[in-house]
């Protein structure tokens, strides 16, 4: 095969999902997702509550204001505890690795071979292969195959925490803006198709970078939302006429 061709060979598959990276990139991109999701869907089902039961502008400005504040933080506080006990775990899975790979090494390298025999390698050809990999990297050798984790790759719940506030703060502003700039008598149906625009467009995005479907990401998302909206503002219409 000469060189062109092999290029051709490669090219095909050079947008495919690899290993380095990908675990703190699906990290990123799921608390970014949820916290941009959960923004504009319960920021929406607020204002729409509010702006149900009463069309006093402050009202609906407070309401979407707190319902802000208190979500970001919340998102923000529960993806850093939640990504903080999983990077536990890993940390907990990998000292448990060094030690067996210092204190027994021989059963780890057997162990090791049997692994990859199981995965339909020849016996010779998964012990060479597991003491090569053990030579270059004894710990991430043991750890891909038997724990699924990337010692350089742990999830960091900074990251996580970060990304889930500030996008929960986006998605939270689009519809409190728009009910708050749109006249009193477009102000729900404008904020209803904001909100279904945007979230076809984050659950594209989700299933764009997360390898998914499109089509179901974006009809899961927008039929949420709609159900969300619906009660909401009909809980405020229903508590508006009763107060």
């Amino acid at each position: 095969m000469d060189a062109g061709t092999a290029g051709e060979a490669i090219g095909p598959h050079d947008d495919e999902p690899h290993q380095e990276g990908l675990n703190n990139r699906l990290n990123w991109l799921r608390a970014g997702v949820l916290g941009a999701n959960d923004g504009i869907v319960s920021t929406a089902g607020i204002v729409l509550g509010v702006a149900g039961a009463t069309t006093d502008r402050t009202a609906i400005l407070i309401a979407g204001i707190a319902g802000l504040a208190a979500g970001a933080m919340s998102m923000g506080a529960g993806e850093y505890v939640s990504v903080s006990t999983q990077r536990d775990s890993e940390e907990a899975l990998l000292a448990k690795e060094r030690r067996e790979l210092r204190e027994d090494p021989e059963d780890e390298l057997a162990e090791l071979a049997g692994l990859y025999v199981d995965k339909g390698l020849e016996p010779d050809l998964a012990l060479e292969v597991a003491k090569q990999l053990t030579e270059k990297d004894a710990l991430a050798a043991h750890a891909e195959v038997e724990l699924g984790i990337d010692p350089d790759d742990l999830t960091n719940p900074w990251n996580a925490a970060f990304a889930s506030m500030l996008s929960f703060t986006l998605g939270a502003l689009l519809p409190l803006l728009t009910i708050l700039l749109a006249s009193q008598d477009l102000r729900v149906a404008v904020t209803v198709t904001a909100v279904v625009a945007a979230l076809a467009l984050t659950g594209w995005a989700s299933a764009r970078f997360g390898y998914g479907s499109p089509r179901m990401a974006v009809l899961r998302n927008v039929l949420g939302g709609l159900l969300a909206m619906a009660v909401t503002h009909g809980i405020g219409q229903l508590v508006g006429t009763q107060v």
